[in-house]
C-alpha cells in the first residue's frame, strides 16, 4: 500500500514539474518587438515590393517571357509583351497575379508563372558611421551588421540608440540599439551623436 502511494506522489511531482517547465519555456506574452521584425527569406510572402527590388520572372514554356527584371523608380516592372505592370507596395504573389492577368488578356490561355525576389532594394546608413551611404541588403540584417558594413561607429557615435525610417514611413523612429535590432530592405538607419 505504501509503495503504491509513494509512486503516485512521485508521478504527480514529475507531471507537475513538466507542466511548470512547459509554461516557462513557452513564448513570452506582451514582450515588445525590436525596431523592426526580423526580415528573412521566410518573411518574403508578406514582403511588399518597391523600387530597386530585382525579380526573377519565369513563365513556363515561354522563354521570351522569362528573365530578370528590376522594379523601376516609378514602381513598375517593364515586361515583354504586356508592358508595364505595377509592383509598388504589392506582395510577390500579388505581382505574379497581375502579370498572369495581363498575359490572359489576349496573349496566353493558361499562363503558369513564378516570381521570386533575387535581390532586395538597398538600405542606407547615415550619421556617425565611418562610411555612410547605400548598401545592398542581405537576409536577417541587423543594425550592428549594417554599421559594420558602413565602416563601424565614429568616436562620436551614440551606441545606445538608433533611428530607423522604414521605406513606407515618412518619419524616423528611435529604438534602443540592441544586438537583435534588425533592418528591412529600403530602411534608412541613422546613428546619432552622443553628448558628453
Amino acid at each position: 500500500m505504501q509503495t503504491w502511494f509513494s509512486r503516485l506522489v512521485v508521478a504527480t511531482a514529475i507531471l507537475m514539474g513538466f507542466t511548470v517547465w512547459g509554461c516557462a519555456s513557452g513564448p513570452a506574452q506582451g514582450v515588445p518587438a525590436g525596431p523592426a521584425q526580423v526580415f528573412a527569406a521566410a518573411d518574403a510572402a508578406g514582403y511588399q515590393l518597391g523600387a530597386g527590388d530585382k525579380l526573377r520572372v519565369t513563365t513556363f514554356g515561354e522563354p521570351t517571357l522569362t528573365g530578370e527584371f528590376t522594379v523601376g523608380g516609378n514602381g513598375v516592372v517593364s515586361l515583354p509583351l504586356v508592358g508595364d505592370v505595377s509592383a509598388q507596395g504589392v506582395t510577390v504573389s500579388e505581382f505574379r497575379d497581375r502579370f498572369v492577368t495581363a498575359l490572359k488578356d489576349g496573349y496566353l490561355v493558361d499562363p503558369r508563372v513564378s516570381v521570386e525576389v533575387l535581390t532586395y532594394r538597398p538600405f542606407y546608413v547615415l550619421g556617425e558611421v565611418n562610411r555612410p551611404g547605400e548598401y545592398p541588403y542581405t537576409n536577417s540584417l541587423t543594425v550592428q551588421n549594417a554599421v559594420a558594413t558602413a565602416g563601424g561607429f565614429t568616436y562620436r557615435a551614440n551606441t545606445r540608440r538608433v533611428f530607423i525610417k522604414h521605406q513606407n514611413e515618412t518619419t524616423e523612429r528611435e529604438y534602443p540599439l540592441t544586438v537583435g535590432a534588425t533592418v528591412a530592405p529600403g530602411d534608412t538607419v541613422r546613428i546619432g551623436e552622443r553628448f558628453f
